[in-house]
């Protein structure tokens, strides 16, 4: 008898009850932060009810076809992994600029679909840097990526950055007592019902929530069925050189937290990132950066909110990410549905997310753990790049006297500590060594550098 191949556990495909419970699970952990960059640019530019409505739906639709087009894959485009993708908070700032200073929504398309194409042509460059992340460099990654992302877990927890209640102990406690209940389901539940805790403490945590005035679901009421978004609803692109430049620097940023993403996803489901498989994935950011300028919607990247939780849940079939991908879909063709998904108070979100963003972290931690810190100088590679990325995080307004090119690179947390464990390990391991100094000897993540 012939024997089949084992699947690999990231191309195992749930039965479709698992495929939709562990995919809500991905849509709920990634829904704040992907109508956030919508709401917080439109309200910038004063746009109307309706008009920020619009976004939103146009969002929520281009993040369920970039997510599926990285999960799923075709010819060169995705990474075939457990990847979501949403509106990159890099391109906020210089989006905001763009807009209010004469070139409105039209402008900013222009720079989205310029930016776009600049990654997708860019891609297999960045393949090739693939050499430049051992284990010392992506460990610190990852790890800077999950510390940066606890505050935004944080403001959630207190009722969400600018509410009118924020830092009440009514919020914190609601927190509190999901993420208790994420806890408690993950250490005595049956194995299945562990692997949706996030779900679960989501669910429980917003049916405490309603009858305590946390939240109610009038908009719900007042959401269409349905809404399509059809290409250049809000005019045709312009580009303006100005506008093109900012937005490139963005795609360069964005490019760089991406890889760093799919190097710590590679990592949890131990399906390593290759350069060819790196190009395929930042291939996917273009293209899905390209339909968000002619979608009426913004930049996409990978979320590490949803890599904390493959990292958590231990589900690293992409199949369920893609599962998402169209439930997201489905919320942006049907904005009654999405008005339900948002009505969840930040509370609620933010004692799940101190789980998920925790778990980015301890993943970091558990990488470095393969770094030999033995007659080196590892250990001050990984303690600048964590303190240089979190500069921004501890003290948003430290390159506020910058030029605004050098404030899209630094202000991201995930790209300065990037940058920065990149720049000192080629210093440190690869440089010639002090004079009088005997010669390094390549421990296992410098081998895998220069491999």
């Amino acid at each position: 008898m012939a024997t089949t191949a084992p699947v690999h556990p990231v191309d195992e495909v749930p039965p479709v009850r698992q495929l939709a419970v562990f995919g809500l699970q991905h849509v709920l952990a990634m829904y704040a932060g992907a109508v956030a960059v919508p709401l917080i640019v439109g309200s910038a530019m004063k746009l109307s009810a309706a008009d920020l409505a619009y976004l939103i739906t146009a969002d929520l639709l281009v993040c369920g076809i970039a997510t599926l087009v990285q999960c799923v894959g075709f010819w060169r485009f995705g990474v075939r992994l457990p990847i979501m993708q949403g509106c990159t908070f890099a391109a906020v700032s210089p989006m905001v600029l763009i807009g209010t200073t004469g070139g409105g929504l039209p402008a900013i398309y222009g720079s989205v679909i310029v930016a776009g194409l600049a990654i997708a042509l860019l891609a297999p460059v960045f393949g090739k840097l693939l050499r430049f992340f051992p284990p010392l460099v992506t460990g610190t990654v990852i790890l800077i990526i999950g510390v940066s992302l606890l505050p935004v877990a944080g403001n959630w927890a207190a009722g969400g950055q600018g509410a009118k209640g924020f830092g009440e102990p009514k919020n914190l406690a609601l927190a509190g007592f999901v993420l208790l209940v994420v806890l408690g389901v993950q250490r005595f539940a049956p194995a299945f019902l562990s692997r949706i805790a996030v779900l679960i403490g989501i669910a429980v945590g917003l049916a405490v929530a309603v009858p305590f005035g946390f939240t109610d679901f009038g908009g719900v009421g007042d959401a269409d069925w349905l809404g399509i978004s059809t290409p250049f609803h809000f005019g045709t692109p312009t580009f303006h050189a100005s506008a093109i430049a900012s937005m490139l620097v963005v795609a360069l940023v964005t490019m760089t937290e991406t890889t760093g993403d799919l190097i710590a996803v590679g990592e949890m489901t131990d399906r390593r990132v290759e350069p060819r498989t790196l190009a395929d994935g930042l291939r996917a950011d273009g293209l899905s950066t390209v339909l968000g300028g002619v979608f009426n919607t913004f930049p996409y990247t990978a979320y590490a909110q949803n890599v904390g939780l493959v990292g958590m849940t231990r589900v690293r079939s992409r199949w369920v990410v893609a599962a998402a991908g169209g439930i997201l879909v489905l919320l942006g063709l049907l904005p009654k549905l999405g008005a339900v998904v948002a009505a969840i108070p930040a509370p609620v979100l933010g004692g799940a997310g101190l789980v998920m963003f925790g778990t980015v972290a301890a993943s970091g931690l558990k990488t470095l753990a393969q770094v030999d810190f033995k007659g080196n100088d590892n250990l001050t590679v990984v303690a600048v790049s964590v303190a240089v990325g979190m500069l921004p995080v501890g003290v948003p307004t430290i390159y506020a006297q910058f030029p605004d090119w050098f404030q899209t690179v630094m202000n991201s947390g995930i790209s300065a500590g990037c940058l920065t464990a990149i720049v000192l390990n080629l210093l440190f391991n690869h440089l010639p060594g002090k004079a009088g100094s005997p010669a390094k000897a390549a421990g296992p993540d410098e081998a895998s550098v220069t491999a």
